[in-house]
């Protein structure tokens, strides 16, 4: 019999033993595990799962017996747990194998099962439809009558049903289900285009590659600030391209927000070329004919920038000469000078006018208002100059304002936030930096306001001693408008409800005249025709008025003039009178309401007074002598802990404290807060009397008085920690709030017991002046 040992650890088959030569039949399981204890291969830390034995039995002419093969179990030792101390012995078939862990299904199954219960019934009827297709098509196989085939004619179009079943089946055991597609959305993310600078069509390749690894290096740089590319930053640009072809520019906010921006208003100031930009620093080149010994560059951009100043000087000297003709004054000034700017300026211009309709619609809007706003640091359209307008303009006047029928000139809250909303995606009209002399942009701004109902005005970063709150009153008074906004940042400005375009107020104005002219001469006319008729009416009479009715009221009228003195002082003194008697009674009120409070708050003290009735002082009292007073005295002084009496007084809680505070020393020291000399003495008197103890001193320290009490040599611990004698904490603090109110009230009282005083010897003496003079009157 041939004998194999076959181990199984970690998923692994590992044969121990095979024994080839004759093996005695009674091989034993006890054998087997002696076998299994002393291999060198097996420790007892080691993980197995099951041990299989396995034996055969060869032709051997010695034996005669044929035997079957045959396999012996045997119980193994399973790894146990640290508290168990008897080995475990196990059948193989108990064990759990780890050597095949549980597989698992991969993707492609699942998707297969997923499909599967998703169609299942939808198969099954599809299997269902096979079957009756078949039958219906093995039908018309049969029938050979053509009655039969004309009567059905829908029987042929099964095959195409069955093909398409066919098809759906192949899709399904493809691994996806019939109604998806082999389209698929893709939605590419499409990347902005990067804009090509004047450089990148200017410059050679090579050169600009070669500009651009220069300024990477380069460390130095000119600082813009935020009131922008300043003529000071040209000039420190214009002396660093004396030194270097390049010059590096680190801009502060707001122009490095928007760096685009930022390299248009350097190129056109500066007429060099941008070449590197990175975060918020530009590396301008001079250019090729930029010449060392001038001032100047005679480049195209220089002479965009000299252009745009000299039609920014042009148009601040045309402005508001005449407020009718200026915006016709400009545009001819335009159209008679275009043909002689430059190429740089005719390409701007083509810029402007290829611009978006955005663009175009407020340049357009902005035209005639004034020059623009070279320095803007946010996208175009440019904004008008503020600054560069008059500050005085002739004959300026706030606009002629009438508000339509049924409607009222203030805003409602709905409408204040509508027009803010409104006023948010519009672009900036103004850019303003001064706080005075305004009227320029004021009659820029109602002229903006016959084409919009809201006018935009930035304030200038940069400029020191802005103040948006002088602006916008100064604004506001000149044009008579709604401020809807104002802040460090924007002036936003609404035309109001009552506004009128000039046309029309000039219209509504002449119409008023003329109702006015035709008023007057309808009153001339009718007074005329009253004296005419009158004059014919009435007789010439000579006739005396003494005794009538005229000749007592001429003299009425003479009269009035000396009485109406006597009678204006009688009222006023009466009036006074009056009003001193109506703040008297006031004043007596007050202080009867008062004294009630005073009245019901003394009865809370009483009672709360009531329920607490202090104990008495001991006659046998211990003694002790000066040198241990002083040197109580002492050790309290020196002592951190304390006991800090506050607003409540003593209460039952104190004491406690002081038998804890005893407990542990002999001396305990309290700090009171109160002013007055004598209140401490009381309290000192009464912590005594409670507490058992023994007044050692009373000191004045920085905190308040200091009260030192010495427990005494025979303390002993009270059986019972609170006081049933004494205030509860609750009732300590009503206590104290009712006497604070007392206090008050009575200091109030006497205020008004003052003032009831003062009113009563006023009162006094008014009244005796008007009995003076009644009887002066009356002899």
């Amino acid at each position: 019999m041939h004998l194999a040992l076959v181990l199984t650890v970690d998923g692994a088959d590992h044969v121990l033993a095979l024994v080839n030569e004759d093996v005695e039949d009674d091989v034993t399981p006890e054998s087997i595990m002696l076998f299994v204890s002393l291999h060198p291969r097996l420790s007892p830390n080691s993980s197995y799962s099951h041990i299989h034995i396995s034996s055969s039995l060869l032709p051997n002419p010695n034996n005669s017996h044929n035997h079957q093969p045959s396999s012996l179990s045997i119980p193994i030792k399973a790894p146990t747990p640290p508290w168990m101390k008897a080995p475990l012995l196990l059948q193989p078939h108990e064990l759990v194998d780890l050597s095949n862990p549980k597989s698992r299904k991969s993707k492609l199954e699942k998707d297969e099962l997923a499909d599967k219960a998703l169609m299942g019934k939808e198969v099954r009827g599809k299997r269902a439809m096979k079957k009756i297709v078949e039958r219906v098509e093995k039908l018309h196989r049969t029938q050979s009558s053509a009655e039969t085939r004309v009567g059905s004619p829908s029987v042929e179009n099964f095959g195409g049903c069955l093909e398409r079943l066919k098809e759906n089946e192949e899709v399904r055991r493809k691994g996806r289900v019939p109604w998806e597609k082999d389209e698929k959305f893709v939605f590419v993310k499409m990347k902005r285009e990067k804009a090509v600078t004047a450089a990148e069509l200017t410059l050679d390749v090579v050169l600009l590659r070669r500009l651009r690894d220069e300024a990477s290096r380069m460390r130095t740089w000119i600082k813009v600030k935020k009131a922008g590319v300043t003529q000071d930053v040209v000039e420190q640009i214009k002396r660093t391209w004396r030194r270097n072809e390049l010059a590096m520019v680190k801009f502060d906010i707001p122009l490095c927000r928007n760096m685009d921006r930022a390299r248009e208003i350097i190129e056109t100031k500066t007429g060099g070329l941008v070449v590197l930009s990175k975060k918020d620093f530009l590396v301008v080149y001079r250019g090729y004919n930029h010449q060392l010994t001038t001032k100047g560059s005679p480049s195209l951009r220089t002479n965009r920038y000299e252009m745009n100043r000299v039609e920014s000087a042009t148009k601040r000297d045309l402005c508001w000469v005449e407020s009718n003709h200026n915006s016709r004054e400009m545009l001819s000034w335009n159209a008679d000078h275009k043909d002689s700017i430059s190429t740089g300026i005719q390409d701007m211009n083509c810029q402007l006018v290829n611009g978006s309709l955005y663009e175009r619609e407020t340049d357009r809007l902005l035209d005639g208002l004034g020059p623009r706003f070279i320095d803007w640091w946010t996208h175009k359209p440019l904004p008008v100059d503020a600054d560069l307008l008059p500050e005085e303009v002739p004959g300026f006047q706030p606009p002629f304002r009438l508000c339509p029928p049924h409607s009222s000139a203030k805003l409602t809250d709905y409408e204040l936030t509508y027009f803010r909303k409104l006023a948010h995606p519009l672009p900036t009209h103004f850019v303003l930096g001064r706080n005075k002399g305004l009227k320029g942009l004021a009659a820029a701004i109602l002229k903006l306001w016959e084409k919009s109902l809201i006018s935009k005005i930035a304030i200038k970063y940069g400029i020191p001693n802005t103040n948006n709150e002088m602006m916008a009153n100064e604004l506001k008074d000149l044009t008579g408008g709604v401020l809807l906004l104002r802040n460090k940042f924007y002036i936003i400005l609404y035309r109001g409800n009552d506004f009128l375009p000039r046309r029309v107020a000039a219209l509504v104005e002449k119409r008023e005249l003329e109702l006015k002219s035709c008023q007057l001469h309808e009153e001339v006319t009718r007074m005329k025709a009253i004296q005419a008729f009158s004059s014919i009416d009435e007789a010439p009479q000579d006739t005396s008025t003494s005794g009538t009715l005229t000749e007592f009221r001429k003299i009425q009228t003479k009269l009035e003039d000396t009485n109406k003195v006597d009678v204006d002082l009688n009222i006023q003194m009466e009036a006074e009178i009056c009003r001193l008697e109506k703040e008297l009674k006031e004043e007596q009120r007050r202080a009867f309401i008062l004294n009630k409070k005073i009245e019901r708050s003394m009865r809370e003290l009483s009672k709360l007074n009531a329920a607490w009735t202090p104990s008495e002082q001991d006659t046998d009292l211990e003694t002790t002598t000066d040198e241990e007073r002083e040197c109580f005295r002492k050790i309290g002084l020196k002592m951190h802990s304390c006991l800090v009496l506050g607003r409540r007084g003593v209460f039952d809680g104190v004491l406690e404290g002081l038998n804890q505070h005893w407990k542990h020393r002999e001396v305990v020291k309290v700090i009171t807060m109160q002013k007055l000399f004598s209140q401490v003495i009381n309290t000192a008197k009464l912590l005594e009397t409670e507490s058992g103890g023994i007044l050692v001193s009373i000191d004045k320290l920085k905190e308040g008085h200091a009260i030192i009490i010495y427990r005494g040599k025979n303390y002993k611990r009270p059986s019972i920690k609170l006081a049933k004698n004494l205030l509860t904490k609750r009732e300590a603090l009503r206590r104290s709030l009712e006497m604070q109110r007392i206090g008050s009230l009575k200091f109030f009282v006497r205020q008004r017991e003052q003032t009831i005083s003062k009113l009563e010897l006023k009162l006094a003496g008014l009244q005796q002046r008007k009995e003076i003079e009644l009887r002066e009157y009356e002899n």
